[in-house]
This record gives structure tokens, C-alpha cells and sequence, in this order.
């Protein structure tokens, strides 16, 4: 019954707690959420994940029995009961995740099967995989020395190349960063500044632009706020070499709140904005480049890398819109992250995504190694352990197709990023490890006035009673799963170490622990009563504040004392900590979970623990503190292999990682920047523009797949283009007849008289991308848009774009039926943003011209065959389980489908798994790909992984140089399940009342998250027009964005 006392302490101090608590009287002794003391809270959840459910039902029944009328027993007969029924529901909550658990490993164990069963053939020797403990499932070296390249020849290939690197939330500036100001300005900005700058300085690198978020809010510095910052190099003697725009450059793009500083949670909304904007600064630089050192031609990025699960997504979209190789670090993974929140119990799934916005981030990760070529990380464990957890990440089956394609095998369609260990780098130019001890300091000291000690130093020091004695160090901030706790626990029971040595534990910046998160501020208390419980005055040293220059003065002390350093964290990703340690020549101690396993495989420097084990942590300190012979040969292992963690080092790997990839840019040429309203028909010029149309626009069929073409990998044959541009240059041969013999009319000598796309001459452009329930809605819409804008529609100053899931075909039968041209809209954006027309430059021949070079952006990973036999395969098995009917409801229109787009209709929309079911089935097998459902859910759209509506939009932007900021989008209520693409970005919205409404339920349970994460109302360019709009209505709507003229 001993359990049941505790349970009664705890039961009484709730009691004198009582309900609430006076924000006067703060107590700073127990738990806080975010800036609020809840000590009720923590009696309550020490409690419930403390003691079993049969000592919580035993004290209630205690409090049954012994009831009298007092109040303060019916409040604890009260409270008990509620305090089981916790717990029950706790166990019930722990039940239903662990079932989850099961489903899905089921339903991973299923893709793996049928991916295995569709590449069928024999494993060989090489499928079977490498020797073990020479080569990992990954293609690294297990072995000492890290992967490396031998020379430069092979990054002197990427001369007069730029790289774009983005990390989206977070203070970023190049001098005097604020680490530990904030959870989100943290390690991670210290490792992509100081990449970048090593990048910069590489043989062969040109220019390396580092992206992030503009910050001008009162709050912060006003250096935030600069649009650009240059990286000082480490070297100076290579400015010299430097061109004159190249180096590496912090690049501030201006989203979201221009006058506030918020954390990454809310960034969600606003990250289409960001990647409009970075968009256009990567267009900029490249005819900048173009001009510097591509002999006019514009000079692409090379590739382009993601920080963090925002800034993936954002690079995710710019590779597609570009055409770029992308790369991506997640640095800290939000499906872990999840399993770590749900192990605590203290919120359900519901209130850690309200929290943490975190579902939204697990889909910006499966986004990320959807479009990623290679995915980054310091250590094995992070593979092994963390991304195995997502969908799109399959260690077995990405074994089995590295060997496929390694013996030249196709995949069907399959593809997994590579995942590559590339452990971060650090400076070591300005590190001299100290040699001497304690008594040769204060020595000297007294003969060289000239050099004093830092003033850190005394700071530490004057904690100790003999500051001579060797240091233990920690560096790490007060966090529950950095285990300082244990670390002190094990000092303090451990006499003889507490006799060798001291303790210092350098645990972020405080003014007041009042003003601290709650679990930091638990954290310390806890450290301060565990130094007061053993009596550690005067052995432990905790000062309150340091400044990120002092760090490498810290480490020095600690060397010099002959110290040891120790990260005892329950699992540390990486410890970049322990590599600072052993530059200053700190053998080290660190947890066995994670990332100081490699670390301690290439460095030798000092030993492993289990942070779990006290003793084992005690153990170990002592025996190299004791052993001067063995933190000798520490320290000399330590220094000796340090180099292989440098910067040079780690470039070279990460510059041979791209160097793999396969090469990819925006394929078409561009003539030159001549006045694009021109006349003048002179032969040069009607060569040229032929020139021009057979390059960029080619002639299609009506939109119709030919039969019989559709192969792996989707394309058109060759002797199908040949025909194709034969009859487009026949056709605009013959415009050019009758142009010049008079015989169009006003509006096709307008589009032919261009060598350009109509809407190039715009003003404004309108788009429609109205998921309407019926044609004769969107017919309406159509017309209302227009009526709108009748004056600036004859003047030609707008234009307009009809962005839909239909295929080209419906889209001339609705436009024939209605008595609409072709030249009404200037592109044409269908079957859910997988092709791209524009209406045809002549008045014969066919009506629609298809962009074949967009085809060229969004084929990237597209699974072509194999993904349709694997569609198929899954539309024979969706029944309609609550009617009892086998027959299937999804059936695959070989007459709706096109090369880049399957459709499937749907006969009972209510009846098929959610969209986030479907992507996950795909993913599962290793399939890339963009699956939409529209048409108010009668049908589902498979299309590439980069393609969507508003990718197509990026398109335009990239290739003919629409301006974002002078396009207004026209969406409804709902839509298909990419809506959300459609409603951020520079562009302006307008959202119609009551449009689409009907799909509103389904749409929102087909969601991993609410709308409300990715959607901004506040956003002042978006702008809802009222139910039932009239074409006055929506002239206003238009004026209010100052689209129009009042």
C-alpha cells in the first residue's frame, strides 16, 4: 500500500493547491504551460503516469468509505474518481495508438509485398545486397574514414553554377547569431549559415544563396531586415578570386506578417508566398549570372536543398517550377516527434496538432522525400530509426531497387531518394588546443599581464572551491531529453568523482527562472534541488549567462583543467557538441543512442554510455579523469581525427552527392529579349518566330492520348513529335499567308501578330479555377467574370486562364456548346495541372497549341505504366463494404486519361477511402505522384508528384514572365482536394460565397489537417465576395485588391 500513500500525498497537496491559482502568486517550483503555473496539473499527471489503475481505484474507494459531509472529502472522493477515470482513459488512449501501430506496419508489409510482386524477377547476387560490415544498405563505408572525394575535378564541373539553400523560420544573420534565443533559432541555423559559407569558398562553386525570411519587427534586430547579406569568408586570401557576384549571400525573402516575428507553427499559411518570392529572386539572379558568366544565357541553379519540413515543402515546389535537383535535411523529424509526445500521454493526437501544426509538417517531410534526389543526415541512426517511419521511406524495398537500377533493371515506375550519412562540419583554423594545466596558467598570468584570462572563465570558476580539480562539462540547454538530471544524480552519489573533479553545467541564458518555458524552468529546479541534496556547493558551477563567442573559450577552461565533456542526452541526433569538444582536444562522454555512435567510430576519444544507467555515466567520467594515460590517448585520437569533420571535408562529400544526380534545367531556349508587340514581318523575323514555335509550342491532338502510348515512361514517341511539329510549322505557315494577305480577323491578328503568348501583354490576369458542380455553373462564373470586366477585356489590357481538372477535350466541347472561342482565355491549365495549352496563333487548322517543355517540368518521377497497372490493381479492390456489393466503385477512363494524367471515375463518391489513403498507398509502394479528387468527388485525377494547378501557374512565371503580383485567382468555398495550392502566394484571391459548398464535408474529412493550418483569412490578398455574387460584385472584389480602377 505503499503506492497508495504516495497517491494520498499527492491527492492532498492537489487539495491545498485548490481549483485555480492567483497570477500574483506564482509559484516557480512546479510546471508551467506557456507562461502559466499549473501545479495541479502536475500533481495530477505525476499521479496518473506513476501508479497503476488498481492503486487509483483503491484510493477512491479509501475516499468512498471514509465520506463525511465535510467539503474537503466530497472534493477528494471527487477528485479521485476523476483521477481513475484519467488514467482508464489513459490506458485506453495507449491501447488504441499501439493498434494503430499494428494497422500500419500491416498496411507497409502490404505496398512492400505488391511492389515486390510487380518486379518479380529473381534476386541476384546483387539485389541480395553487400558484404555485411563493408558497405550499409545506403552504399556508405561502415569502415573509419568517412566517404571523401580525392580531388576536385569532379566540383570544378559546377564552375559558373549558383546553389540555392533555404531554412525558412528562425533568426538567420552571418555574425553574432542568437542561439538558444528561441526553440526555432537553434543549431540547425548555425549549420546552414556555416555551410553555406564553406560551399562558398569551394573550388568550382560560384555563388551560394542561402533563402530565408525577411523579419523587420520591433522585437528583434534590425539586421533581420536587410533583403541581403554577404558571408564573410574564413579565408581572406580568397577575395581575391571571388567574381562579381559570386560568394555566399544571405538571401531575406519578405512573407507572411511583415511586422512580427512568429514561430514556425504559424508559418504554414505563408509559405506559397515564400516560395513566389524566392521564386523570382532565383529568375533575377539567373539572367544576372546569364550576363556576368553564361554568354547571355541564364545560368540555373545547380540544385536546390530544404532545411527543416517548412523549408522542404517550399523547396519541394521551387524544384518542380524550376526544374532543379532538390536536396533535403530535416534536422529534426515531426513523425518522431509525434511518437515521442504520444509515449508521454499528456496530449491526445487532436491537441498536439493544434499545438504543433504537426500533421501538416509530416506531410511537408513525405512531400520532401517525394521530390527529393538525395536526402541528407549526420547519422545512421536517423535512418534507421526515424525516417523509416514515414511512408515514402522503405529501408528493404529501398534495397532492393538501388540494386535494380544498379544492375539496370526497371523499377516500374519506383523510386526512392537516396539517403546519404554526411555528418556536419565545423571550423578548425582558429582553434589552437590548449596544452598546459591550471597552476602553468595562473602562472603565467603573472608575467603576461597583456593576455588575461576570459572573463567566462572567472564566471565558472568562482563557483568552485578548488577551480584546479579537472572539469566535467556539459553544454546543453534545460531540457528533459538532454538528461542533465541524471548527469548530477551520478556525480553527486559518486564520491570519489566528486573528489577528482568538478561539475559545470552550461545550460543556456537566464534572467529569471520565473520568466523560463515551464519544462526548462522544471528542469533547473530540479538540478538546483539535486546540487542542494547532495551538497555540491562550491563542486558544481551553473552560471547564468554566456554568449555564443565564449563557447570556444569554455571548451579551452575545460582542457585545460583536463577535463572530460559529456553529452548524457537520452538520443542525440547528432552532437555537433562533441566534435567542437575533441577540436579543443576534450575527450568525451556521450550517449550510445544516435548520432555519437559514428562520431566515436571516426574519433576514438573517449567512451560510450547508456545514458539510462547512473552508474555506468559515473563509471565513465571516472575512469578517464583517473586514467591520465588514456585521456592522453583520447585527447591525441581526438585531435589527430578531427579533420575528417571539417568543412573542406564535408563539402567534398556533399559536392560528390550532386555530382550524382542527374542534371536538370528549364529546357527551352529563349530568343532574344526583342520589343514582343514587333511587327515587323520581315523573313529574319518570320523565321525566327518559326524558329521559336517549333522549339516551345507544339501542335496536340485535341488533347486526346494517342492510343497505344502509354509507356513507362510517358512520353510522346519521336516520330509522333516530328509530326506533330511538321503540321505546326504547315499551320503557321499558312496564318502567315493569311496575315499577311488580311484575311483574320482583329482578334487572331492580335494573337498571331506576337511571337509571344497573349497574356504576356497583360496587364492583369484573371484565373479561373472555380471547381464548380456542373458546367452550367461554371458557365455562369465564366460569364460573370467576364461581364465584370467588359472595358479592360476589349481593350486587351486583362486576360484570362482557365484553370481546371477537366481534359482538353471537355474543355472545346463546353467552350463549342456555349459559344465561347478558343481566344477567350489566353492558357489553358487541365486535367488538374498535368498539361498546359494555349490557344492556337492561326484561325484554321486545330484550336489548342500544348506546351511540351511543361511536360518536360512535371514528368519528374512519373511512374507511367507501372503506376497504372498499380491503380488499376487498387480500383478492383475498393468495394463498397456497407452495401455488401463487390462490384468495384472506381473504375479507370482509358477516354478521360491522358499521358500525364489517369482518371478514375468514382461511382459512389461516399463510399472511397480518403485522398491522404490513397497518397499513402502510393507511397507505401515507392509511387511519386500528385493523387486529386474532383468533380465534386466523381472522379480521382493521378498525376506527377510536381504537377498541380498551381505549379502551373510557377510555370508561366518561369517561362514566359508573368508577373505573380498582377494575377487574381477565382476559387470557391471548397474545391478539389488542391484547393488549398490555389489560395496562397503572391497572387491576389478572390474566394465566391457559396460556390462549391457541396463538396465542404467531404473535402474536410478527406484532410490530414484542418484548412485553418495552411489558410490565412487575415491575408490582405485574399478577399471573399458575398453569396451569390453579381458581375458588380466581383468588379468590386477586383478593385478592392487595386486590380482595377474605381
Amino acid at each position: 500500500m505503499a503506492a497508495n500513500d504516495w497517491i494520498n500525498s499527492y491527492l492532498e497537496a492537489i487539495l491545498d493547491v485548490g481549483p485555480a491559482l492567483d497570477d500574483k502568486k506564482k509559484s516557480s517550483l512546479l510546471l508551467r504551460e506557456r507562461g502559466r503555473f499549473s501545479p495541479t496539473r502536475y500533481f495530477v499527471e505525476e499521479v496518473i503516469t506513476g501508479f497503476d489503475e488498481s492503486d487509483l481505484y483503491r484510493s477512491w474507494v479509501k475516499a468512498q468509505a471514509t465520506r463525511s459531509p465535510q467539503e474537503r472529502n466530497t472534493r477528494l472522493e471527487n477528485m479521485c474518481w476523476r483521477i481513475w477515470n484519467l488514467a482508464r482513459q489513459k490506458k485506453q488512449l495507449e491501447g488504441e495508438e499501439a493498434q494503430r501501430k499494428a494497422k500500419r506496419h500491416l498496411e507497409r508489409e502490404r505496398g512492400r509485398r505488391e511492389a515486390t510482386a510487380d518486379m518479380s524477377e529473381d534476386l541476384s547476387e546483387g539485389e541480395k545486397g553487400d558484404p555485411a560490415g563493408d558497405v550499409s544498405v545506403h552504399g556508405e563505408s561502415n569502415r573509419g574514414r568517412l566517404p571523401r572525394i580525392s580531388s576536385v575535378e569532379t566540383m570544378e564541373a559546377w564552375a559558373s553554377q549558383q546553389r540555392g539553400k533555404k531554412i525558412i523560420h528562425g533568426l538567420i544573420r552571418g555574425e553574432n547569431m542568437e542561439l538558444g534565443r528561441d526553440s526555432d533559432t537553434g543549431g540547425q541555423v548555425k549549420y546552414v549559415v556555416e555551410l553555406a559559407r564553406a560551399l562558398g569558398s569551394m573550388p568550382g562553386v560560384y555563388r551560394v544563396d542561402l533563402l530565408t525570411r525577411q523579419v523587420s519587427a520591433p522585437d528583434v534586430d534590425w539586421s533581420y531586415g536587410e533583403p541581403t547579406e554577404m558571408l564573410a569568408l574564413r579565408n581572406p586570401e580568397m577575395m581575391d578570386e571571388m567574381g562579381e557576384s559570386s560568394g555566399s549571400y544571405i538571401i531575406r525573402i519578405p512573407f507572411g506578417p511583415r511586422d512580427k516575428y512568429i514561430p514556425k507553427e504559424h508559418l504554414w499559411p505563408h509559405i506559397p508566398e515564400f516560395v513566389d518570392g524566392a521564386l523570382n529572386h532565383v529568375i533575377q539572379m539567373s539572367k544576372v549570372l546569364g550576363e556576368q558568366i553564361g554568354n547571355g544565357q541564364p545560368v540555373w541553379p545547380v540544385a536546390i536543398h530544404g532545411h527543416y519540413a517548412d523549408a522542404g515543402d517550399s523547396a519541394a515546389l521551387l524544384s518542380g517550377a524550376l526544374n532543379v535537383p532538390m536536396l533535403f535535411t530535416g534536422h529534426s523529424l515531426g513523425r518522431d516527434k509525434l511518437e515521442q509526445l504520444l509515449k508521454q500521454g499528456r496530449l491526445t493526437r487532436e491537441e498536439i496538432n493544434t499545438t504543433y501544426k504537426i500533421m501538416r509538417r509530416i506531410e511537408a517531410e513525405e512531400l520532401s522525400l517525394d521530390a527529393s534526389e538525395v536526402v541528407i543526415t549526420s547519422t545512421r541512426q536517423e535512418i534507421d530509426e526515424q525516417w523509416r517511419l514515414y511512408d515514402g521511406f522503405d529501408p528493404l524495398l529501398e534495397k532492393k531497387i538501388r540494386a535494380r537500377i544498379k544492375r539496370g533493371v526497371s523499377c516500374y515506375g519506383r523510386y526512392m531518394p537516396r539517403m546519404a550519412v554526411i555528418p556536419p562540419g565545423m571550423e578548425f583554423h582558429h582553434i589552437t588546443p590548449e596544452d598546459g594545466d591550471m597552476d602553468g596558467e595562473m602562472e603565467g598570468n603573472e608575467d603576461h599581464s597583456t593576455h588575461p584570462d576570459p572573463h567566462i572563465w572567472s564566471e565558472i570558476m568562482r563557483f568552485f572551491n578548488n577551480p584546479r580539480k579537472p572539469m566535467i562539462l556539459a553544454l546543453a540547454r534545460p531540457d528533459p531529453k538532454k538528461n542533465i538530471t541524471t548527469l548530477v544524480k551520478a556525480f553527486g552519489e559518486c564520491r570519489p568523482l566528486r573528489e577528482l573533479a568538478n561539475l559545470t553545467l552550461i545550460m543556456g541564458n537566464r534572467d529569471d527562472i520565473d520568466e523560463m518555458s515551464g519544462t526548462n524552468s522544471s528542469v533547473l529546479l530540479s538540478v538546483l534541488k539535486l546540487i542542494d541534496k547532495y551538497d555540491l556547493y562550491g563542486l558544481v558551477a551553473y552560471p547564468k549567462h554566456h554568449k555564443q563567442s565564449d563557447v570556444p573559450d569554455i571548451y579551452r577552461l575545460a582542457a585545460k583543467t583536463k577535463g572530460v565533456f559529456i553529452n548524457p542526452a537520452f538520443i542525440e541526433p547528432f552532437g555537433l557538441t562533441l566534435i567542437e569538444a575533441a577540436a579543443h582536444g576534450l575527450p568525451i562522454v556521450a550517449t550510445k543512442n544516435g548520432g555519437p555512435v559514428d562520431i566515436h567510430r571516426v574519433l576514438d576519444n573517449g567512451l560510450l554510455v547508456d545514458p539510462h544507467d547512473q552508474q555506468s555515466i559515473a563509471d565513465a567520467l571516472l575512469k578517464l579523469v583517473a586514467d591520465k594515460q588514456l585521456w592522453a590517448r583520447c585527447r591525441q585520437n581526438g585531435l589527430k581525427n578531427i579533420h575528417l569533420f571539417s568543412w573542406p571535408e564535408h563539402c567534398k562529400t556533399y559536392l560528390s552527392r550532386i555530382a550524382s544526380c542527374k542534371p536538370r534545367h528549364p529546357q527551352w531556349q529563349r530568343s532574344d529579349d526583342t520589343d514582343e508587340n514587333s511587327e515587323s514581318e520581315s523573313p529574319g523575323d518570320s523565321l525566327r518566330d518559326i524558329h521559336d514555335l517549333s522549339l516551345n509550342l507544339k501542335f496536340s491532338l485535341d488533347g486526346e492520348k494517342n492510343e497505344g502510348n502509354v509507356n513507362e515512361t510517358s512520353t510522346v514517341s519521336e516520330e509522333d513529335r516530328n509530326n506533330k511539329l511538321e503540321n505546326a510549322v504547315m499551320s503557321w505557315s499558312k496564318g502567315l499567308k493569311d496575315r499577311k494577305a488580311g484575311s483574320v480577323d482583329k482578334t487572331d491578328q492580335n494573337v498571331a501578330s506576337a511571337k509571344y503568348p497573349a497574356f504576356r501583354r497583360r496587364k492583369c490576369l484573371i484565373v479561373l479555377a472555380v471547381d464548380c458542380d456542373s458546367l452550367s455553373e461554371l458557365l455562369d462564373m465564366t460569364q460573370k467574370v467576364f461581364s465584370s470586366v467588359e472595358k479592360e477585356r476589349k481593350e486587351g489590357s486583362i486576360g484570362f486562364i482557365l484553370s481546371t481538372s477537366l481534359t482538353m477535350s471537355e474543355i472545346h466541347s463546353f467552350l463549342i456548346s456555349n459559344g465561347l472561342s478558343a481566344s477567350d482565355f489566353d492558357a489553358y491549365i487541365c486535367s488538374s495541372g498535368s498539361d498546359l495549352y494555349y490557344p492556337s496563333l492561326t484561325s484554321e487548322g486545330r484550336s489548342f497549341l500544348i506546351d511540351f517543355y511543361y511536360h518536360s517540368h512535371v514528368e519528374y518521377r512519373w511512374g507511367g505504366e507501372g503506376l497504372r497497372k498499380t491503380l488499376v490493381k487498387w480500383a478492383a479492390s475498393v468495394m463498397d463494404k456497407k452495401s455488401g456489393n463487390e462490384e468495384p466503385i472506381v473504375a479507370l477512363s482509358e477516354k478521360l486519361s491522358t499521358d500525364y494524367c489517369y482518371t478514375f471515375q468514382v461511382k459512389k463518391p461516399g463510399s472511397v477511402p480518403p485522398i491522404k489513403d490513397v497518397r499513402k498507398m502510393l507511397r507505401f509502394q515507392a509511387l511519386r505522384s500528385n493523387a486529386i479528387f474532383c468533380q465534386n468527388w466523381t472522379r480521382l485525377n493521378v498525376i506527377p508528384v510536381l504537377a498541380s494547378r498551381c505549379q502551373a501557374l510557377r510555370y508561366l512565371n518561369v517561362r514566359w514572365g508573368i508577373d505573380l503580383s498582377k494575377l487574381v485567382v477565382f476559387a470557391g468555398e471548397c474545391g478539389d482536394t488542391d484547393y488549398e495550392g490555389l489560395l496562397g502566394g503572391l497572387h491576389k484571391t478572390v474566394i465566391l460565397k457559396g460556390v462549391c459548398s457541396k463538396a465542404s464535408s467531404q473535402f474536410n474529412t478527406n484532410r490530414n489537417y484542418p484548412l485553418s493550418d495552411v489558410l490565412s483569412l487575415d491575408n490582405p490578398n485574399i478577399i471573399q465576395a458575398p453569396e451569390n455574387c453579381s458581375s458588380g460584385d466581383i468588379r468590386a472584389s477586383l478593385e478592392n485588391l487595386a486590380l482595377l480602377e474605381e
